[in-house]
């Protein structure tokens, strides 16, 4: 079963971002530059190699989690657990960045 954004956040999180665009609805390609170019160092320093790895195959490969689950051997809660973690872990260290 394939998340949808709104199944991978918390509400108050979603409402908060929407928020956020609306104040910031400007031109904001210098935080997606300075996001962007701060993303490969966070994920590098901030997640376990296994986090990591979940987290290419998903968006980098593509792949479900049923597949990520297959392929590593893993429980597919553990997967997704782990893409849940991993993306709060950046999401708190990129937050400043922005």
């Amino acid at each position: 079963m394939r998340t949808t954004p709104s199944e991978a956040f918390d509400p108050i999180d979603i409402a908060s971002l929407c928020l956020w665009r609306q104040e910031e609805s400007g031109d904001n390609r210098e935080r997606i530059r300075r996001l962007l170019s701060n993303l490969p160092l966070a994920v590098q320093q901030e997640l376990t190699p296994r986090q990591r790895e979940i987290l290419r195959l998903r968006f980098t490969g593509g792949m479900s989690v049923t597949a990520i689950a297959e392929k590593l051997g893993l429980n597919k809660s553990t997967v997704s657990r782990s893409l849940a973690r991993s993306i709060e872990r950046l999401y708190k260290s990129l937050r400043y960045s922005l």
